[in-house]
C-alpha cells in the first residue's frame, strides 16, 4: 500500500502543482484586468449558491470510497440521486435569483445565479464511478481532469476578460470547467447509468451525517462574505474574497496531494488502530511540514505580491492574506482529522464538531464586524480558527488515543523550521529587498524555501534521523533516483565501416 500512496502522491502533486500554478496566473491577470467590485458581485452569487449547494449535498463519492464492495445498483444510484439534487438545487438558486437581487440592490446578481444554477443542473450528471480510482489509490485521473479543468477555465475566464473587462469573465470561467468536468468523467472511465434508487438507503447511512456537516460547514465558512458584501459593499468584499482564496491558495493546493490520499489510506487500516495511529502521525506530519512554510511564507511577503503582481488597487487586501495566511498554516496541524473520521465511520462527531465550531465562529464573526469593520471580521477568524485546531486535536485524541501534546510534537522540527525560515524572510522584506522587482522577490521567495529545507534536514539529522515527513521525502527521492537509473539507455547507432 505504501508504493500506491507514494504514486498517488505524486500523481496528485503534479495536479497540484499545475492547478496552483494556472490559479495564481489566473487571480493575477483577472485581478489587473477587473475591479474589486466584479469579484464581490460574484463572491455573492457564489456564496449563495454553495449555502444552498451544501443543504442539498449528499457527498456519495465519499459513501463509494467508504463501502466495502460497491456494486452497480450503488453507482447507479448515486448517480441517480445526484441528478435529483442537482435539479433541486438549479430550481432553488433561479427562484432565489430576483431575492438576492433585491437584498443587494444589485440587479446583475440575476443573470450570475441564473447561470449558475444551469451550470449546476448539468453538473449533476457526472460519472459515479470515477471514485473506482480513488478506491484503488490511483489518481492519474486527478491529474487529466483537475489540469484541463483549471486551464479551460482561465483560458475561458482570461478571454472574456480581456475582451469585455466585465465580472461575466468569472462566471463563464467556473462554468466551462464544471461542463467538461462531466464530459471528462465519461472519457476517462467509460460508464452507462441507469436511473435507480435501489442502493440509496445503504448510502445515506453513511453520508446523512456528512451532509448536515457540510451544511453547517459552509454556513460556517460562507456566512462572513454573505454580511462583509450587505455591511461593507461589493468593493470591500471584493478585497476580501480576493484575499481569503490568495491567502489559501497555496496551503490547500500544496496539501491536497497528501491530504487527498488519507482517507483511503486510514480506510485499509480501521482494522489496526496501531497502525492507524502511527498512519495518522505520519500523514499529519507531512502535511504541516508542507502547509506551515507556504502559510507563513506568503503571509511574510503579502505586501510586495500585491503591488507587483496586481498593483495598489488590492492594497486593502494585503492584510486580509498576512493575518488568513497564517491562520491556515496552523490548521494544517489538525487538519488530517476529516479522512480520519470518515475512514472510522464517524461522521456524527464531525457533524457535531461542525456544530461546535459554527457556535463559536459566527457570533465572533458578527461582534467582529459590528465592533470592528474588516479587522474585526479577521481577528474573529484567528480566534475562531485557533480554537477549531484544538477541537480537532481533541477529537482525534479521541477516536484513537493520540493525545494533543504528542500530536504538536511530531510537528515540532517543522514548526522550528518554519520559524527560522520567517526570521529569515521578515528580514529581507524589512530592508525593502523583496519590493524592487519581480526577480528580486522571487530571489526572496527561493531564499526562504533554501532556508525551511536546510533548516529541516539538519534538524532531522540532529535529532538522529526519527520516522517522519522527512523520511517520506528521502525514500520517495531515493525510489525515484533507483528507477530513473534502471531505465534503459539508448545504445547510439553505428554505422557500418
Amino acid at each position: 500500500m505504501k508504493d500506491l500512496l507514494t504514486r498517488g502522491a505524486f500523481w496528485l502533486a503534479a495536479t497540484r502543482l499545475l492547478v496552483t500554478v494556472i490559479g495564481f496566473a489566473s487571480t493575477v491577470l483577472l485581478a489587473r484586468l477587473l475591479m474589486p467590485e466584479d469579484f464581490g458581485l460574484v463572491a455573492i452569487a457564489i456564496t449563495v449558491a454553495a449555502l444552498a449547494g451544501s443543504v442539498s449535498e449528499l457527498s456519495l463519492s465519499s459513501a463509494l470510497v467508504q463501502h466495502e464492495n460497491p456494486q452497480r445498483h450503488h453507482f447507479d444510484s448515486a448517480w441517480t440521486l445526484n441528478i435529483l439534487r442537482a435539479a433541486l438545487l438549479a430550481a432553488v438558486l433561479a427562484a432565489a435569483a430576483w431575492p438576492v437581487a433585491a437584498l443587494y440592490g444589485d440587479q446583475r446578481l440575476v443573470g450570475i445565479m441564473l447561470v449558475i444554477a444551469g451550470t449546476s443542473l448539468l453538473g449533476g450528471f457526472g460519472n459515479p464511478r470515477l471514485v473506482v480510482f480513488t478506491r484503488n489509490l490511483v489518481f492519474r485521473q486527478e491529474f487529466a481532469m483537475g489540469v484541463s479543468q483549471k486551464l479551460l477555465g482561465f483560458v475561458v475566464a482570461l478571454a472574456v476578460a480581456v475582451i469585455y473587462k466585465s465580472y461575466w469573465a468569472l462566471v463563464a470561467g467556473g462554468a466551462a470547467a464544471q461542463l467538461l468536468g462531466v464530459a471528462l468523467s465519461y472519457a476517462l472511465l467509460p460508464y452507462r447509468p441507469r436511473l435507480r434508487l435501489r442502493g440509496g438507503r445503504e448510502l445515506f447511512a453513511f453520508s446523512m451525517w456528512l451532509t448536515l456537516g457540510r451544511v453547517v460547514n459552509t454556513v460556517n465558512w460562507r456566512s462572513d462574505q454573505l454580511f462583509i458584501g450587505y455591511f461593507l459593499g461589493s468593493n470591500m468584499l471584493g478585497q476580501y474574497s480576493f484575499g481569503d482564496n490568495l491567502a489559501a491558495l497555496p496551503t490547500r493546493e500544496a496539501t491536497s496531494p497528501v491530504a487527498q490520499t488519507l482517507f483511503p489510506a486510514f480506510s485499509r487500516l480501521t482494522h489496526d488502530r496501531e497502525r492507524l495511529r502511527a498512519a495518522y502521525l505520519r500523514g499529519q506530519s507531512l502535511v504541516s511540514a508542507v502547509g506551515l512554510p507556504i502559510g507563513f511564507g506568503l503571509a511574510l511577503i503579502a505586501e510586495p505580491l500585491v503591488v507587483l503582481a496586481v498593483g495598489d488597487k488590492w492594497l486593502p487586501a494585503v492584510v486580509v492574506i498576512q493575518i488568513l495566511a497564517g491562520v491556515f498554516a496552523l490548521q494544517t496541524l489538525s487538519s488530517s482529522l476529516q479522512p480520519l473520521a470518515m475512514a472510522l465511520a464517524e461522521t456524527r462527531s464531525l457533524f457535531h464538531r461542525d456544530l461546535v465550531n459554527l457556535g463559536i465562529r459566527l457570533p465572533l464573526i458578527v461582534i467582529g464586524l459590528v465592533t470592528g469593520g474588516l479587522i474585526g471580521v479577521l481577528l474573529a477568524r484567528v480566534v475562531s480558527g485557533l480554537s477549531g485546531m484544538a477541537i480537532n486535536m481533541a477529537l482525534v485524541r479521541r477516536l484513537i488515543g493520540i493525545p494533543i501534546g504528542e500530536q504538536i510534537a511530531a510537528n515540532s522540527r517543522s514548526l522550528a523550521a518554519t520559524g527560522i525560515m520567517a526570521g529569515v524572510l521578515a528580514a529581507l522584506v524589512h530592508a525593502g529587498v523583496a519590493a524592487a522587482a519581480l526577480p528580486a522577490l522571487a530571489a526572496v521567495i527561493a531564499a526562504g524555501a533554501f532556508t525551511y529545507v536546510a533548516s529541516l534536514a539538519l534538524l532531522w539529522l540532529v535529532t538522529g534521523r526519527p520516522s517522519g515527513p522527512e523520511t517520506d521525502v528521502v525514500a520517495l527521492a531515493g525510489t525515484l533516483v533507483a528507477r530513473f537509473a534502471m531505465r534503459p539507455r539508448v545504445q547510439p547507432v553505428t554505422s557500418p565501416q
